[in-house]
């Protein structure tokens, strides 16, 4: 399940490439490597569902925040794409 939902946003992701804004394209970019990084930690537990990548990715992005990676704007930019990211993930 895990590897099919990462997928599902990685090709959301993708798809932004042709058409997305350069904040757009940013925050994909910076979300693509929260996501491939969450999904190998996930990988080694025993949680595969949507709602565990939900939560690391969302994890790791408080790291990063707290850590001064992201201005205000670019964490409201990154932290509402991801949002929308997962929300259209679990859909499909």
């Amino acid at each position: 399940m895990i590897a099919e939902f990462d997928s599902r946003i990685l090709a959301l992701i993708d798809d932004m490439g042709e058409h997305g804004s350069d904040d757009e394209l940013f925050a994909g970019g910076y979300l693509r490597g929260h996501l491939t990084i969450s999904v190998a930690r996930l990988e080694e537990g025993d949680d595969h569902s949507a709602g565990a990548v939900y939560q690391q990715v969302n994890h790791s992005l408080e790291k990063a925040i707290a850590a001064g990676e992201l201005n205000p704007r670019d964490q409201a930019l990154v932290l509402e794409m991801w949002d929308n990211l997962y929300r259209q993930a679990s859909v499909n």
